[in-house]
């Protein structure tokens, strides 16, 4: 048994019915439960509960606040390579974009680090496209070392690989790895995802059950909003998480609800939401899992990560580049997207702080490890 068979026992138009059939006597009642649980879940993504933003808002709130305390966490990516083997319709290193491709040297990879070091960050992820051929496990052999000393917590994003490559992979130092479905539709998936080893859906599907078993201290999770019917999607993405945590409960898990932007090169057509949606879409999450992270990027603006921030978010990006080389030389045609809130670190911070919340540099768990 996998998550493979819990996805194919659900049906997705079935899922899509109830949460668009959903009556305000419905999300009441959601709302009235004793916990939210999956069962609530539809009404709760639904049109009708828009009208309910308020009270989903209100406790979201309180629930952040009484699990992650007045805190939110700081990281940074570093990409390292935008170099892929995919040919994905919605990304900027697709294979057929033309774009100048990059891979930074062992030397730029220290250049990286000391830029982000002079920031203030001591959270940082690992950003590559696919290509395993040159940017697999004999790339992260060389720069992890190089990296891994000067963070104290280190998260990646990179092509999904086999449970032993995990478990090298922690023991050079990777404490998160982060691997988003897309969409857990099927046959939107085959649609966006036209060559490369990223067309086998069951093989990114169960990334995380590989995570898992190699002892991986977190997963990170997420669909990506504009692909497909986000309401319907994040459903599959809570059954997921939900499936994980009741069975590989010693790792911790995070959301990321990362919605499409323009690239160099776009032509894929988005499926909006509206920035009311993304509130309810985070006060849903927070209010059925009240231990899951929630991570919100740069992709957004600033006035709207300020105005999401208190609503269930525990972690934020800052000064993010998506380009390989972008914090000690930058060029703006190897962006994988572009990012829309451009501030400083500094200034995200004290954002934070005008909210009432301490920016956190340092992860907790390492810092008391020594």
């Amino acid at each position: 048994m996998s998550f493979a068979d819990t996805l194919a026992a659900t049906d997705w138009d079935d899922i899509r019915l109830r949460i668009y059939a959903t009556t305000a006597k419905e999300v009441e009642a959601a709302l009235n439960a004793p916990h939210v649980t999956l069962q609530h879940l539809p009404a709760l993504l639904s049109p009708a509960a828009e009208s309910y933003l308020p009270v989903l808002a209100s406790r979201a709130r309180q629930l952040t606040r009484c699990r992650f305390g007045h805190t939110m966490q700081f990281f940074v990516p570093l990409y390292l390579s935008n170099l892929c083997a995919n040919e994905c319709t919605y990304c900027g290193f697709s294979a057929s974009n033309a774009i100048r491709r990059k891979t930074l040297s062992e030397e730029e990879v220290t250049a990286e680090v000391a830029a982000i070091k002079a920031m203030g960050f001591d959270s940082i992820l690992l950003v590559t496209g696919e290509h395993e051929r040159n940017v697999g496990m004999d790339y992260f052999r060389r720069v992890l070392p190089l990296i891994k000393p000067h963070f104290s917590y280190v998260a990646m994003e990179v092509q999904p690989l086999a449970e032993s490559d995990y478990q090298t992979l922690k023991t050079l130092g990777v404490d998160a790895v982060m691997v988003y479905q897309e969409t857990y539709q099927r046959r939107r998936y085959a649609e966006y995802h036209t060559r490369g080893k990223k067309q086998d859906f069951d093989w990114r599907l169960l990334t995380p059950e590989r995570l898992a078993w190699a002892g991986m201290d977190k997963i990170g999770l997420g669909a990506l909003i504009g692909l497909n019917d986000w309401r319907v999607d994040s459903y599959f993405t809570a059954l997921h998480l939900d499936y994980l945590q009741s069975r590989y409960w010693r790792s911790r898990y995070s959301l990321s609800v990362p919605r499409l932007r323009p690239y160099t090169g776009d032509k894929v057509s988005t499926l909006d939401m509206t920035n009311r949606q993304l509130l309810q879409l985070i006060c849903v999450h927070r209010l059925l899992n009240t231990d899951v992270e929630i991570s919100l990027s740069t992709r957004e603006s600033a006035a709207l990560r300020d105005k999401l921030m208190p609503f269930g978010i525990t972690s934020l990006s800052a000064a993010s580049s998506t380009q390989p080389g972008g914090y000690s030389a930058t060029d703006e045609a190897l962006e994988q997207f572009s990012t829309d809130d451009k501030r400083s670190p500094e200034a995200v911070a004290d954002a934070v702080a005008q909210l009432g919340m301490t920016p956190v540099w340092k992860d907790w768990s390492q810092a008391f490890s020594g």
